[in-house]
């Protein structure tokens, strides 16, 4: 029996595309409203139309790091709906490729500030908003380059696995109301990621035991696990979605 959210609300940051996009529609098919964000307003409208319109979904657009962007997103959701019960800080950038001692300073810096301090700073908002008195869950959206080396994607890497360190220290500071998890992917066929099989789809997919690449609906129906009461009992934890391609160590 699928856990139902009716009755529910959740950000989900980084949704107009992709995987945020679709761990949105999974919560919205469950009966959930959701508020989406990021940054172009115009692909968020089209997303808030995809997901059926402002009765179920309103779109936020700004910079995740941006403390303005992340009270106005989480004010205009208590506004529409009146609650916030469910959390996902899928919001990730990769400006720099290569060797982490060859990473520009400030590109680090932009990494580890959206891909770990703004998701410390959506969890304190959403905690402030309305978890903290009514209880809630959130759920980070990390990567399988977090767990072990990652060639050519370091520094992305480097604040994945901060990310992960992150998700078990809030589990313990936020417990026993609200639980906080992760899901590690590996490569998930979107634009994000589109540097790491296109043009070799079938190559990379062969280090894969399932023999695929992962889709945006494969990470939904995990992230929604994690946040409903069928995962009552899990906080802290990493969930890793990978098609078992770090079975043979490889991204």
């Amino acid at each position: 029996m699928v856990h139902s959210f009716k009755g529910q609300v959740a950000v989900v940051t980084g949704a107009s595309r992709g995987i945020g996009l679709g761990i949105a529609r999974e919560l919205v098919a469950r009966g959930a409203k959701v508020c989406v964000t990021a940054r172009g307003a115009d692909a968020l409208a089209e997303a808030v139309q995809d997901l059926g319109g402002p009765e179920v979904a309103i779109g936020v657009a700004g910079k995740a790091d941006d403390p303005a962007h992340q009270e106005e997103a989480v004010s205009r959701t208590m506004a529409a709906f009146g609650r916030l019960d469910h959390l996902v800080n899928n919001t990730g950038i990769n400006p720099a490729y290569g060797p982490v001692l060859g990473t520009d300073d400030a590109l680090a810096a932009k990494i580890l500030a959206v891909n770990v301090l703004a998701p410390l700073a959506w969890t304190r908002r959403a905690h402030a908003a309305w978890m903290g008195e009514h209880g809630g869950s959130v759920v980070n959206v990390a990567s399988i380059a977090g767990l072990r080396s990652s060639a050519g994607i370091g520094m992305y890497g480097v604040s994945k696995a901060a990310l992960i360190r992150l998700t078990m220290e809030l589990a313990t500071d936020l417990g026993p109301r609200i639980r906080v998890n992760a899901v590690a992917p590996a490569v998930v066929k979107t634009k994000f990621a589109e540097a790491l099989y296109e043009g070799r789809e079938e190559e990379v997919s062969a280090a894969y035991p399932l023999g695929r690449l992962g889709m945006p609906e494969d990470i939904a129906g995990a992230v929604a696990f994690l946040l409903s009461a069928d995962a009552a009992w899990i906080t802290g934890q990493t969930l890793v979605v990978d098609g078992g391609v770090t079975l043979g160590g490889g991204l």
